[in-house]
């Protein structure tokens, strides 16, 4: 049932122009940078040659696509998922939802795997961009995947924020400004990045912090826990918020 919620979910994403235009608008803006990037490697590819200890094209180019990446998909998320509870909610098709013979944890973990196979197609295409890099050179694949994984991460945390946002109102601009609002603030919270992970409540509650390592090529099953519990907290959130509405209805 949940997989059946969740195909569901993400043919209505893509019935819907909002979708098309955020792919295609993330794409173009992250091609023209990849691209900008490795031009400006092959300029000064020369100087790099020279030092003894040359980054190689990999480490000058995968993290600050996946970081500009992460960025911009923090803006964009909320407006994709603004939608999944509170446009039920506004047009009075939530008690009809609440009364089908699914419980309220298929339901939520429906509508989010909806949103993730969604962001997962995002990511997929992004890979795309440094797996070109193989027709004219080499890839160091263990940073690749870092990365990759880290974003994959770090995404599934924004879209739990923003589902459960979403159970709070029936306006989806209110549900997109407060996701994008708490997603802001969970980013900057040790935007200084000068906190202890491990001692300081403020650096670990950070996102930032932990995405970093990831672009590093430093995988930290302590980083994967972190997303994992965000997800989990953030589900549990919308499933208790839609409850509180079946039994309240």
């Amino acid at each position: 049932m949940i997989l059946t919620i969740g195909l569901r979910e993400l043919r209505t994403l893509f019935l819907s122009p909002l979708a098309w235009a955020v792919l295609a608008v993330v794409q173009v803006i992250l091609a023209l940078l990849f691209l900008g990037r490795v031009e400006e490697i092959q300029l000064y590819r020369s100087q790099l040659l020279a030092l003894e200890n040359a980054p190689g094209v990999t480490e000058l180019v995968v993290p600050q696509l996946f970081g500009t990446a992460a960025i911009i998909l923090l803006f964009v998320i909320p407006l994709i998922t603004m939608r999944v509870i509170a446009e039920e909610r506004r047009n009075r098709t939530l008690p009809l939802l609440l009364s089908a013979p699914v419980s309220m944890t298929e339901i939520v973990l429906g509508k989010y795997l909806g949103v993730l196979l969604f962001l997962f197609i995002v990511v997929a295409l992004l890979a795309l961009m440094p797996l070109s890099l193989l027709l004219g050179g080499t890839l160091d694949f263990g940073l690749f995947g870092s990365a990759l994984l880290g974003l994959a991460l770090t995404l599934a945390s924004f879209a739990a924020v923003g589902v459960f946002m979403s159970t709070l109102t029936q306006h989806p601009a209110v549900a997109a400004v407060g996701g994008l609002g708490v997603l802001v603030l969970f980013w900057i919270l040790d935007v200084s990045g000068q906190g202890d992970v491990r001692t300081n409540m403020l650096a670990y509650l950070s996102m930032l912090n932990h995405y970093q390592p990831f672009l590093r090529g430093v995988f930290d099953s302590g980083d994967a826990i972190y997303h994992a519990l965000v997800v989990a907290t953030f589900l549990g959130l919308s499933i208790r918020r839609l409850d509180a509405d079946r039994l309240g209805g």
